[in-house]
């Protein structure tokens, strides 16, 4: 018997996952170096916590607006005005030395977030963009490839942190830091060009059946915000919890074993890389048990690993227990995509990723300020206390509220739900 081959994913697909790649390169270094950037300008624990904050709440604002309005205009023209915003933002951080003008460029940018190649508060629309291109098993498939090369470019980009000092360019120079906004520069414009050569996708168009039944119409809203409700409630508690600490990850590496973007870089281009791993794994759990059981499996290992971190002796082990967090944990991030995806019709899916996004974004917000500060003050391991208490909350919502999913008793609802138009 011949093996299966999957076909060829359109070529609109091809194109946003070859960007998602591109895009995570800058981020990979970011998350490596910007706090780090923002210690060796002065600033206290506290304020990178702000800044940090300040470019979260940005994005979340622009998710409001962006999310929704992807279901009526142009993707494609919305992932190109992201693109250039980009390329601004990185390209005036690499030229001004002024502390405000990198604030500025930060905010917009989200310099440090740590998205996984995402699109910042425009991932609605690639998500949206994605799932209108694909669906069934060839849209798990692409959501997987998507956190993968998003995983796999944030360890590039993380290792080559590592590299001025190849050169002899030490970190105590701040013009290394400055140096370093090149990758997301050369990140964004390769993304622009990978944008601009995608082909704009048809309008997605509500059924003339769903217009004639409008009380049916009202039920399934209904339905769809139900569970909406529950994915933002889930997701704000998962979204504290990963503020607090994951954003301020190099600055606590910096603050508890006191080691710099040389070393710190290689250590998260480890666990990225591991993360592209963890991926890999979660799709092929997904298949073989269910994607919120594997979900759910997986992220319960990460959150022992993360309460291993703080008591971790050296810097080694940490960094090792990270990495090996990173499978289980960030490993899930497409297959929580594909979740979400299910929970609404085509046309409603650009609405149902903004609330996805929001309700992250939001309560990830304040978690770095609660990080920042209490690094600050030597409170190394109640960070990773509460998150790990939040992070367990989740797990028991998103298995209770999503469970049902995985039921071999509803294989219709699904299959309607990927195959419907859009």
């Amino acid at each position: 018997m011949a093996a299966h081959v999957s076909p060829p994913l359109p070529h609109n697909v091809r194109c946003l996952l070859a960007a998602r790649a591109a895009r995570s390169l800058g981020q990979g270094a970011t998350v490596a170096s910007f706090t780090l950037y923002l210690h060796a300008l002065g600033f206290t624990g506290s304020a990178i916590g702000v800044v940090l904050m300040a470019g979260l709440l940005f994005g979340a604002v622009l998710t409001v607006i962006v999310g929704p309005m992807s279901d009526r205009v142009s993707r494609r023209g919305l992932l190109i005005g992201y693109e250039i915003a980009s390329t601004a933002a990185a390209l005036a951080a690499i030229v001004s030395p002024n502390e405000a003008v990198l604030i500025a460029a930060a905010t917009l940018a989200s310099f440090g977030r740590g998205a996984n190649g995402a699109a910042g508060p425009f991932s609605p629309v690639e998500q949206a963009w994605l799932a209108r291109e694909v669906a069934g098993e060839a849209r798990r498939r692409a959501l997987s490839i998507n956190a993968t090369l998003g995983f796999l470019g944030m360890g590039l980009g993380a290792a080559l942190v590592a590299v001025p000092a190849l050169f002899g360019y030490g970190f105590e120079h701040l013009s290394t830091y400055r140096a370093l906004f090149v990758l997301p520069l050369l990140g964004s414009l390769a993304s622009l060009g990978l944008v601009a050569w995608t082909r704009s996708p048809p309008a997605v168009v509500t059924p003339v059946a769903r217009v004639r039944q409008p009380h049916g119409e009202v039920q399934i809203k209904q339905q769809e915000n139900y569970r909406l409700r529950r994915l933002a409630l889930t997701n704000a508690i998962n979204g504290s919890a990963i503020g607090i600490i994951a954003p301020l990850i190099a600055y606590w590496f910096l603050r508890r074993y006191g080691v710099g973007p040389t070393i710190v870089g290689p250590a998260l281009a480890a666990s990225f890389m591991l993360a592209a791993l963890g991926a890999v794994v979660t799709g092929w759990l997904s298949r073989r048990f269910g994607t919120v059981r594997a979900v759910t499996g997986m992220r319960v290992v990460g959150l022992a690993l993360l309460l291993a971190i703080p008591f971790a002796p050296t810097f080694m082990l940490a960094a090792a227990f990270n990495a090996a967090r990173s499978v289980f944990n960030r490993g899930t991030a497409g297959a929580r995509q594909a979740v979400a995806a299910a929970l609404t019709r085509p046309e409603r899916r650009g609405f149902g990723a903004s609330v996805q996004n929001l309700s992250m974004q939001i309560p990830r917000a304040a978690g770095p300020v609660l990080g920042g500060w209490l690094i600050q003050h030597g409170q190394l391991l109640t960070p990773f206390l509460v998150a790990a208490a939040l992070q367990g909350l989740y797990l028991v919502l998103y298995q209770r509220f999503f469970g049902n999913l995985d039921s071999p008793q509803k294989p219709q609802a699904k299959s309607a739900a990927d195959n419907a138009p859009g």
